[in-house]
C-alpha cells in the first residue's frame, strides 16, 4: 500500500486567533454604506474606519495602542460632503492617508501623532476630477506621492499628491463600473475588474490593455484580482451555479487558469488580501465570518489550501497590516483588524514555533516606507522595486513626516519657459506689480548670496591662518 506525502511546508500549520477582549476597539459606528470596500485601512501606527456620519462623510482614526472602548466624542476625519466609501494609507508616510467619496472628491489628510482635541476637517489637498461617486484608491508601491483613484464615471487618474496635478487620465479602457484596481509590485502595471466581466492588464503610460481575459469567472456577482510577486494573477468571482472561486492566471497565456479552486456557494463577494513575503493569500468574504487561506507555490497544483479561521460573527470589512507592522518575536505573519457592527477585533495569523530567536525563513527582507521614484520619474518611464528593509530587530515607525503640497497647477504666477504658450484665463500676462514684486526678490536674494559668499570666504581666511599657527 503506497504511503500519501504530506507536502512540505512551513505555513502548513498557520492559525488564527483572535485578540483578546481588551484588545478590540469597541464602540465604532462602522459605516453602513453598500459598497464592496473593505472600510478599513491599518499601518504600524494608526487603524482609520469609515464610520456612519450625520450630513456629510466620516472615518475615525486610532493609535493603534488606543484599544478598549472609543469615546463617543473622539475626534472624527471630517470633510467630504457624502458617504466615504474608500480610505487608503500612504505606504511611504504613516501620518497620510486618502479618502474616496461619494461626493466625487479624493481628499488627503495629514494626521498627527497625538490625538486632536477636535474633528479634522481641513485636508491637505482635495483633487477634483472625477464626475461621479469615487470608490477605489491605492497608492503607487515604490514612486513617492502617487496615488491612483477609479470612479463611477469609469475613469481612472493618477495624481501627484505633492502638487495637486492629474499625472494620467484612463478615460477609454473600462465600459462600465470598475469594481477592483491593484498594482503589481514595482507599480508598472495595473489589473483591473470591471462589471463588463472582464480582467484587464494596463500599461498606465502607455494608455494600453496589455492582456485581458473576458470571464474569468463565469458567474454574475463582481470580481477582484491582486497580482502575484512573480507577477502572475490571483482572481476570486463565482462560477455559474453562484460557487465562489479563486484562481490563478498567467497572462502570458490567459486561455485557462493555471489552477482553480472552488470553495461553497455564498453571495458575499470576497475580498483577497496577498502577502507576497509568504505568498499566502487570504480570502476575507463580506458579511462572512471566517478567513480562508492558501499558500501559491511554483509547482502543481500551485493553489494550496491550508486553512480557515472561524468565529461566530460576521465581518463587516477588514484591514489588513503591513508586514513592517508585525511582532515578528511571536511568529506573527499577519494581522487582520475585523470589523463588526460596533467593533474592530484584531485577528493574528501565527506559525508556531518553538525558538524565540528571529526566524530568517519567515521574514525575509519587506518593502519599508522609503519610495525608490520620485512621481516625476516613473511617469517618465523609470520603474523600481520597492526598497527592502529587515525586520530582524523589529520595526519602529517613524515621527511624524509631513506632506508638503506645492501645487503647481494652480500657482497665481507663472514665468514664461520655453515656447509661448497661448494665453489662457489662468496664463494671464504678470501685472507690472508682480513684476516689480519678483525683480525686489531677486535683487534680496542676490544680496544674500553675496553675503554668504563673503562669509565663506573670511571663514576659510581664518582657517588658513590656523593652519599655518600650527605650522
Amino acid at each position: 500500500m503506497s504511503r500519501r506525502v504530506v507536502r512540505q511546508s512551513k505555513f502548513r500549520h498557520v492559525f488564527g486567533q483572535a485578540a483578546k477582549a481588551d484588545q478590540a476597539y469597541e464602540d465604532i459606528r462602522v459605516s453602513k454604506v453598500t459598497w464592496d470596500s473593505s472600510f478599513c485601512a491599518v499601518n504600524p501606527k494608526f487603524l482609520a474606519i469609515i464610520v456612519e456620519a450625520g450630513g456629510g462623510g466620516a472615518f475615525i482614526v486610532l493609535p493603534l495602542a488606543k484599544t478598549g472602548r472609543v469615546d463617543k466624542n473622539f475626534p472624527l476625519v471630517t470633510g467630504h460632503t457624502a458617504p466615504v466609501l474608500d480610505i487608503d494609507w500612504c505606504p511611504h508616510n504613516d501620518n497620510v492617508i486618502a479618502s474616496a467619496s461619494d461626493d466625487t472628491t479624493v481628499m488627503v489628510w495629514q494626521i498627527p501623532d497625538y490625538t486632536p482635541m477636535r474633528n479634522i476637517t481641513e485636508p491637505i489637498i482635495t483633487l477634483e476630477g472625477h464626475s461621479k461617486r469615487v470608490g477605489i484608491l491605492s497608492w503607487h508601491p515604490t514612486a513617492r506621492n502617487v496615488l491612483l483613484s477609479a470612479g463611477g464615471d469609469n475613469v481612472i487618474i493618477m495624481w501627484n499628491v505633492g502638487t495637486g496635478e492629474v499625472l494620467l487620465s484612463l478615460d477609454d479602457m473600462h465600459p462600465d463600473v470598475i469594481h477592483s484596481v491593484c498594482w503589481n509590485s514595482n507599480g508598472s502595471l495595473l489589473a483591473t475588474t470591471c462589471k463588463d466581466k472582464t480582467l484587464r492588464i494596463i500599461d498606465p503610460r502607455k494608455g494600453q490593455v496589455v492582456a485581458e481575459r473576458a470571464r474569468p469567472h463565469e458567474g454574475a456577482r463582481p470580481l477582484r484580482a491582486v497580482f502575484t510577486a512573480d507577477g502572475k494573477l490571483l482572481s476570486t468571482g463565482f462560477s455559474r451555479m453562484s460557487e465562489r472561486q479563486l484562481a490563478l492566471w498567467d497572462p502570458n497565456n490567459f486561455e485557462e487558469p493555471v489552477a482553480l479552486q472552488e470553495m461553497d456557494t455564498s453571495n458575499g463577494v470576497l475580498l483577497p488580501f496577498y502577502d507576497p513575503d509568504s505568498s499566502i493569500v487570504y480570502l476575507c468574504g463580506k458579511g462572512d465570518s471566517s478567513i480562508r487561506y492558501f499558500e501559491i507555490t511554483e509547482e502543481p497544483p500551485f493553489v494550496h489550501y491550508l486553512n480557515t479561521f472561524s468565529s461566530k460573527e460576521p465581518q463587516r470589512g477588514m484591514g489588513f497590516m503591513p508586514k513592517r507592522g508585525l511582532d515578528v518575536s511571536k511568529c506573527e505573519i499577519a494581522r487582520f483588524y475585523k470589523l463588526h457592527e460596533r467593533k474592530c477585533e484584531p485577528i493574528i495569523m501565527t506559525v508556531p514555533r518553538k525558538s524565540d530567536l528571529f526566524q530568517d525563513d519567515l521574514y525575509p527582507d519587506t518593502p519599508g516606507p522609503e519610495p525608490a521614484l520620485e512621481a516625476d520619474e516613473w511617469l517618465a518611464g523609470q520603474d523600481a522595486e520597492p526598497v527592502l528593509i529587515s525586520l530582524r530587530d523589529g520595526y519602529v515607525p517613524p515621527k511624524h513626516r509631513e506632506l508638503r503640497v506645492t501645487k503647481r497647477n494652480i500657482l497665481d504666477v507663472r514665468l514664461p519657459s520655453g515656447p509661448r504658450r497661448s494665453q489662457s484665463a489662468s496664463d494671464a500676462p504678470l501685472s507690472q506689480h508682480t513684476l516689480e514684486t519678483l525683480l525686489e526678490e531677486i535683487k534680496a536674494l542676490r544680496e544674500q548670496v553675496q553675503a554668504q559668499e563673503q562669509r565663506i570666504t573670511a571663514l576659510e581666511n581664518m582657517l588658513c591662518e590656523l593652519v599655518d599657527g600650527t605650522d
